[in-house]
């Protein structure tokens, strides 16, 4: 073996230039965040639109390399050698060399996973479009904001912002960040419903396309550092074997949940159910209407590949048969091969996992990639009328939940001296409320208002919404538990931590006491929020409850 072959340099035509190295994506986003809150609006564009252009050309880096280097150094079927070794030290070093090349010291781009999940949100683009909004570039605002929105299509401000940005705009909005083979699916959809066939098949085959190239690039991520929760200890320790299994394993579920990755719209919680199977659904009724029936045959057979058990579409297949029985063996037509070979793939992949869960004990529940029946499941969906009335008859028959009467009581003590009672519940509208006054003195309100401009964050508590009641006015919070870690890297004084843990404590017995309560009561957290309205010209007077009361 000639480990001097190691050092051979591999590069690809999509590494960027000699001596230019790519600026860490993290770095940049901070940049555009302290020029945000310096209201320096031209530095925000450039270092937003910088951070995400360096975000998009790191992953397409490491896809590029680890494919590249993966084509290079194969692993050959084989039992354990040093030929196998040598292969995989090669890929290591090319993977390493390849990535170093263009993005320069990898050290550089390690990022936390909270600024991970922002750019997986796409935060950036919020600061992007209030950007451009102030140095009056509205299309692109429009365009950055509606790139937001179809992550977090809850989010009241930017719905009402969009309104405002397009409103006298006849550029459509472009969502910078869409999935194009999502995006081929849905217009094929429509085209469908609209029955055009012909048109539906380019979109649907081009949305196949698309998902399969999209599979290869998230399986080559999966390449990279992973972890088990499980394995989050100090002291734990493996053997060769026991190593290379632990992260094995690691790779082939990430590799494996690729399917739910792909077919997760932005800013969903849930798949889109049956998502790759539906392609052939479609694809099959299709070429059938356009009087293709072999290729109606072929994409029925991939289908059955997904559900094997489908009645209707195996009574398809045998319709379709008929036809092609007049000039050909249906025998030969066969399911299509990136359809075999994925599905072969994906139980193979399953196999394997549910083995080692068990042999080697660590814990894995493999999702329902694909809904069983293999019914269409998409949004536009109407139940039939049987259905309808099944539905109907389940909620008709549920059991009403019954009202549990408790005694509610209040006016107990308020504990410490010189807490003031403002009104009970008869004064807001409720049971079990009440507002309090003089519960801590100035300096420790002025003292809890400086942790506040230190550690609160916009959106904290809400779900990331920065303006979860009302459009007009911005949320800002944060929990003792952050206030502690603040204080522990050295970023807020300890005693001002103690402070809010201790307010929050002073609230809990002032509370349990005025209620008269039975027994011992917790907090699940306490939250530090500060309210800000937000600017802007009306030409109405509001009046906004920041809470429903």
């Amino acid at each position: 073996m000639h480990y001097k072959e190691l050092c051979i340099p591999f590069l690809l035509s999509l590494l960027l230039s000699f001596g230019h190295t790519l600026e860490p994506y993290d770095l940049l986003y901070d940049n555009g965040i302290e020029a945000y809150y310096r209201s320096d609006f031209h530095k925000v564009v450039y270092y937003m639109e910088m951070a995400l252009s360096s975000f998009s050309q790191l992953r397409q880096t490491k896809i590029s390399c680890r494919l590249g280097c993966k084509q290079r150094f194969p692993f050959q079927l084989t039992p354990w050698d040093l030929n196998f070794a040598s292969a995989m030290l090669h890929r290591a070093a090319c993977v390493q060399q390849c990535e170093e090349g263009s993005l320069g010291a990898l050290s550089r781009h390690r990022v936390t996973e909270d600024i991970k999940s922002e750019f997986y949100r796409r935060i950036p683009y919020n600061f992007l479009q209030r950007a451009y909004f102030k140095l009056n570039q509205l299309d692109k605002a429009a365009e950055a904001a509606h790139t937001f929105f179809m992550a977090n299509p809850e989010h009241m401000e930017i719905r009402q912002n969009l309104k405002s940005y397009h409103v006298n705009s006849d550029t459509p909005l472009v969502d910078r960040e869409s999935r194009v083979y999502m995006d081929e699916y849905q217009t094929g959809i429509k085209l469908y419903d609209q029955e055009q066939y012909e048109q539906a098949i380019k979109h649907f085959e081009e949305a196949l396309k698309g998902y399969y190239h999209a599979d290869v690039e998230c399986r080559a991520m999966c390449a990279g550092p992973q972890k088990f929760d499980e394995y989050e200890y100090v002291d734990y320790s493996a053997t060769l074997f026991e190593g290379i299994a632990d992260h094995y394993m690691q790779i082939l579920v990430c590799e494996h949940e690729c399917v739910r990755d792909l077919s997760t719209r932005p800013g969903r919680l849930s798949p889109i159910e049956n998502f790759l199977p539906l392609h052939y659904d479609f694809l099959q009724f299709s070429y059938y209407r356009v009087g293709d029936h072999v290729k109606a045959l072929e994409c029925a057979k991939s289908y059955l590949l997904f559900h094997p058990n489908d009645m209707d579409v195996s009574e398809n297949v045998s319709f379709y048969e008929s036809f092609v029985s007049d000039y050909m063996d249906p025998a030969d037509v066969r399911p299509r091969k990136e359809a075999e070979e994925f599905v072969r793939r994906h139980r193979l992949e399953s196999e394997i996992l549910h083995s080692a869960a068990d042999g080697l004990g660590f814990a894995y529940n493999e999702p329902d990639f694909w809904v069983t029946g293999g019914a269409r499941q998409d949004e536009n969906r109407i139940p039939s009328g049987s259905e309808l009335m099944d539905v109907t008859g389940l909620l008709s028959g549920k059991k009403a939940v019954q009202r549990i009467d408790r005694e509610l009581r209040e006016g107990g003590p308020l504990v410490y001296n010189g807490v003031r009672l403002v009104h009970s519940s008869d004064h807001l509208n409720g049971t079990q409320r009440v507002q309090l006054d003089d519960v801590i003195a100035e300096d420790e309100c002025e003292e809890l208002r400086g942790v506040a401009n230190t550690i609160n964050v916009a959106g904290d508590g809400y779900r990331g919404k920065t303006s979860p009641h009302t459009p007009n006015e911005k949320f800002e919070g944060a929990t003792v538990l952050k206030a502690l870690k603040f204080a522990y890297e050295g970023r807020l004084p300890m005693k001002s931590a103690r402070l809010f843990y201790d307010v929050s404590e002073k609230a809990r017995q002032i509370v349990q006491s005025y209620f008269m309560l039975n027994s011992t009561l917790y907090f699940s957290y306490t939250h530090l929020v500060c309210r800000t309205a937000l600017q802007g010209e009306w030409f109405f007077p509001i009046f906004h409850l920041t809470f429903c009361i």
